[in-house]
């Protein structure tokens, strides 16, 4: 019998099945921060929410946490001072494997009902979670509200669509008849039962903790399993919040809310996320984050069915465009977007060495080189705008990286600058740093530098652009590319090449839509057919292998 909550929000997972299938543009979460959607007073009580937390115990009552530590620190200058429970991992795991059994018994839209409930919970006022996203990540509060809430919940829904849509794919029963004489027949009764892989292990990032964390969230507790969410030290507050709402939800409807857990390190603790998910019982691991750790897991991890999204070098390749400055417009936004800290955004640029056609002009490589350092100049020059599209660093790591990389090598065309944040005086804000090198200069660009780094790189032709920007994917890994030109044939043969080295392509991107940007429901972020990572959110194969299907029968 179809659950309650199913039938509350058996609308939205309607809609989100026809977006999948169509591809088109669809949300059920308004991404406009507005009194008028929300409510007169969400936004202010939603920051009060988040103020309430800083300097507290985040209490979740889980089992197995004696202790509490903090984590932590604003990259706009905050001490949070949020203290988390650190579990015992025995225990913990033990309070997962006991509430686990009615939960995968469930009927599929019993399950599903939950978690679009806490779906819709977690919608319903997303202010608290745009504060604790901007106040852990360093993004802007809008982007924070935006990519962290309904983008965010977006992702997670689709994650539960594609589930529902693979669980109900075979019938629940079946009769089955085969003639096996002139007069005998044999009859059976099929049943066909889901049965799920166990506990999943999600390891949340830095830099997009909800984004990159719903979809194998939610996968995973649609298909039956339970989670222990192991969030990144920078950025424990965002998912802790999913975690104490979708506790609340379950505790609600009968369930047991130990089906998902929090699993925090502390500053001073040691770290446990090496333990967790070599642990025998973990069915699954959910990861994103920098490719040495992604191929550590993939490698020692092979008792879980691992689903990485690991680090990619994104290139733009420009051949040729109709209006300069809004094609370097575009670039340039891209460029600047928080700083660089996106794993979609543009690392290396690649020009001839001859230059760029323009309308019916050309204009030389420096020119061309020129517009785009004037481009982002241009976006910086007004200090509040400046600081809304860079947003904060999030880890000191990522400045010490920036500062290596103009040392390393290459022409300087536009220096890293530290810029002042008027709201925020202790941020962490730095403008990006664009560096010009030779095609033949391997050893620089071809490797993700993840931060506001740039290359310009000066290649013998257009041809030879799109080849070393196919090679980086093949090689490295990428999760975006651009290519800009007026010739159709090289548009043309760019899309199949760079398609073919497994990264999708954006072509001759003006005005507001941006490289960066993946939609959910339309987009497949990450391919998995380069090594920036081994699945796709969000696709069938995200979700299939999380769960079997176990078959009895009975003769009849």
């Amino acid at each position: 019998m179809s659950h309650t909550l199913y039938q509350k929000h058996e609308k939205t997972l309607k809609g989100a099945l026809e977006a999948i299938s169509t591809r088109a543009c669809w949300s059920p979460f308004p991404e406009v921060p507005s009194g008028k959607i929300y409510g007169e007073t969400a936004r202010g009580d939603g920051f009060a929410a988040f103020e309430a937390r800083i300097g507290k115990a985040f209490e979740l009552a889980q089992p197995g946490a004696d202790r509490t530590e903090k984590t932590e620190n604003s990259p706009f200058g905050q001490d949070l001072g949020i203290r988390y429970p650190k579990p015992d991992l025995d225990e913990l795991f033990g309070a997962v494997h006991r509430a686990l059994k009615p939960w995968r018994n469930a009927a599929v839209e019993t399950r599903v009902g939950i978690c679009l409930e806490i779906l819709d919970r977690l919608g319903r006022n997303p202010f608290e979670m745009a504060n604790a996203i901007m106040h852990t990540t360093g993004q802007s509060f809008m982007m924070a509200f935006q990519a962290g809430g309904p983008h965010a919940l977006d992702r997670g829904l689709e994650a539960v669509a594609y589930a529902y849509a693979e669980m109900t794919r075979c019938p629940r029963e079946a009769t089955w008849e085969k003639r096996v004489g002139k007069t005998e027949t044999v009859r059976l009764q099929k049943s066909f039962r889901i049965v799920p892989r166990g506990i999943a292990a999600l390891l949340g990032c830095s830099t997009f903790p909800t984004w990159n964390g719903y979809p194998g969230l939610f996968a995973s507790l649609a298909t039956g399993n339970g989670v222990v969410v192991k969030p990144h030290d920078g950025a424990v507050l965002p998912l802790a919040l999913a975690v104490e709402t979708a506790r609340t939800v379950l505790e609600e409807n009968d369930f047991d809310p130990n089906v998902i857990a929090l699993a925090a390190n502390g500053i001073d603790g040691s770290p446990i996320t090496k333990e967790l998910v070599t642990r025998a019982d973990v069915g699954i691991i959910d990861y994103t984050g920098g490719s040495a750790f992604g191929e550590w897991i993939e490698t020692n991890c092979r008792h879980a069915r691992v689903y990485a999204e690991k680090a990619g070098v994104n290139s733009v390749v420009i051949d040729s465009v109709e209006d300069l400055k809004a094609a370097t417009g575009n670039i340039g936004f891209s460029v600047c977007l928080y700083s660089g800290q996106m794993c979609t955004s543009p690392q290396n640029i690649f020009l001839a060495k001859d230059g760029i056609r323009v309308g019916d002009d050309r204009i030389g490589f420096d020119d061309a080189a020129a517009a785009i350092v004037g481009a982002v100049n241009w976006l910086l020059s007004d200090p509040a705008r400046a600081v809304e599209v860079l947003g904060a660093i999030q880890n000191e790591g990522t400045l010490t990286r920036l500062d290596r990389a103009v040392v390393e090598g290459g022409a300087v065309l536009r220096a890293s600058e530290s810029m002042a944040h008027e709201k925020f005086p202790g941020a962490r804000v730095r403008s990006p740093a664009i560096l010009q090198v030779d095609a033949d200069q391997k050893a620089l660009y071809m490797r993700e530098v993840f931060g506001p780094i740039v290359y310009i790189i000066k290649t013998e032709s257009s041809a030879q652009s799109v080849a070393l920007a196919a090679e980086a994917a093949r090689e490295h890994g990428a999760i975006t590319s651009a290519v800009y030109s007026t010739d159709a044939e090289l548009l043309r043969d760019a899309q199949e090449t760079l398609t073919d080295a497994g990264v999708p392509v954006s072509c001759n991107l003006t005005g507001q839509i941006f490289v960066n940007q993946a939609a959910a429901f339309s987009d497949f972020h990450v391919s998995g057919a380069n090594p920036a990572g081994n699945a796709t959110l969000c696709d069938a194969a995200f979700v299939v292998d999380r769960f079997r299907i176990v078959h009895t029968r009975v003769p009849v």
